[in-house]
């Protein structure tokens, strides 16, 4: 009997949901669209560093006494974080250093301390020519 009663408002209930009608959003409020790279929008419109900017921390020459702080696999950071900069669990304090990548490129970069996988600037990725979905090991060494 009690299942029977259940069954019953359960259909009726879902029955007038068959007539609401989905409300329309407000014409007045458009929603907000963020750029997104391989959706039209080009690295290098999101990348806000200058040519400049990144052939001086290309043809930075590494400080003496630098020290390597281990390797990483890097992926490609934020792209509104804009600068040349690296994040790594490798890096326990702000600093200034260089990544190096296998085939011997460099970039003077910030160092950031991070969490999880490293990651490393558009700038940067754009700087060392590499390709933003490629995931280079990398050499970071801090100043």
């Amino acid at each position: 009997m009690y299942k029977s009663l259940i069954l019953m408002s359960v259909a009726l209930g879902l029955s007038g949901c068959a007539m609401m009608k989905p409300s329309k959003p407000d014409a007045a409020v458009a929603p907000m669209q963020r750029p997104v790279i391989g959706a039209g929008v080009a690295a290098a419109a999101l990348d806000q560093t200058t040519a400049a900017e990144r052939a001086a921390a290309v043809a930075a020459k590494p400080a003496g006494g630098a020290r390597a702080l281990g390797s990483a696999v890097v992926a490609l950071g934020s792209p509104a974080e804009q600068g040349l900069w690296v994040k790594s669990p490798l890096v326990v304090a702000k600093g200034k250093g260089r990544v190096v990548t296998e085939s011997g490129a460099s970039v003077a970069v910030d160092l950031l301390p991070g969490s999880g996988a490293a990651s490393l600037s558009l700038a940067a990725f754009r700087a060392l020519g590499l390709g933003l979905t490629d995931l280079p090991e990398v050499t970071i060494y801090a100043e």
